[in-house]
């Protein structure tokens, strides 16, 4: 079983940054895949980015790719996403998630099945 929980959302300005973090609990010894998703006003999500925790292989969506960067601490307890130079595009709820096994196909949240509640972000312009 793992649990998350968000925190660090908040309001910016266009060209500000942002961090989140996602409390960690539960299992730690089995290789899982913790990732982002956004999401979407009309229902659904938008992946963001997404990390190994077995190797800390990270990738990101395009639209994030240079401007977000995704981490974990050592002692496996917090997942990070650093958000820096962000639009209004990116405004929206944030989401961690986390499902056991590799990072392939990441970007189907349905693959994922455990999922905090969410902390929202909001950039104006």
């Amino acid at each position: 079983q793992v649990r998350l929980e968000e925190s660090g959302g908040g309001s910016v300005q266009t060209g500000g940054s942002l961090r989140l973090s996602c409390a960690l609990s539960g299992d730690r010894t089995y290789r899982k895949c913790l990732a982002w998703f956004r999401g979407k006003p009309g229902g659904g999500y938008v992946e963001v980015a997404a990390i190994d925790s077995a190797n800390g292989t990270t990738y990101y969506a395009d639209s994030v790719r240079g401007r977000f960067d995704i981490s974990r601490d050592s002692a496996k307890t917090t997942l990070n996403l650093q958000m820096n130079n962000l639009t209004p595009g990116d405004t929206g709820k944030f989401y961690c998630a986390a499902r056991f096994g590799d990072c392939g196909l990441w970007y189907r949240p349905s693959a994922f099945a455990h999922w905090g509640p969410g902390t929202q972000v909001a950039v104006s312009s």
